[in-house]
């Protein structure tokens, strides 16, 4: 009887922290923010920049990687300037109601901030509207942000 209320609490507590790790305000692929992408090196090297396990930070409870020490370091002294908006989320599913992985890939720098997309395609239609879409972005992520996906 133990060992059966044992598996049920714990299958409980592991189905329960799903859900919970799945309301994220950074969105992780693997526990690391933009799939592994480096956020500094799309303001410095204008690309998108692998990271290097070797330079990483823990931030906003997910693991941010870097390909250099000068990068981790710039992005701790500042990571709201080198955060992608939306916690990393597709800005244009942003725009529309819902949280949306992103493609490292499909970026873009607007008025100093880095917007990520689901793919080059979204990425195209986002481009499209951009100031709507930033401005609905904007107004939808307070609400959305401790949402599941």
């Amino acid at each position: 009887m133990r060992t059966a209320l044992f598996q049920f609490v714990t299958l409980f507590f592991l189905a329960t922290a799903t859900v919970f790790a799945q309301q994220a305000e950074v969105f992780t692929a693997n526990n690391q923010a933009i799939r592994g992408y480096d956020p500094v090196a799309y303001f410095m090297e204008s690309k998108a920049v692998k990271g290097n396990p070797d330079f990483s930070y823990p931030y906003k409870e997910t693991t941010w990687l870097f390909a250099s020490a000068a990068n981790r370091d710039a992005f701790k002294a500042n990571p709201d300037k080198y955060m992608p908006q939306y916690g990393g989320y597709c800005a244009y599913g942003m725009s529309q109601g819902h949280k949306a992985p992103t493609d490292p890939e499909a970026w873009t720098i607007v008025d100093n901030k880095l917007y990520l997309n689901y793919n080059p395609k979204v990425k195209t239609k986002w481009v499209e509207s951009q100031t709507e879409n930033i401005q609905a972005a904007d107004q939808k992520w307070p609400t959305l942000k401790d949402k599941k996906e």
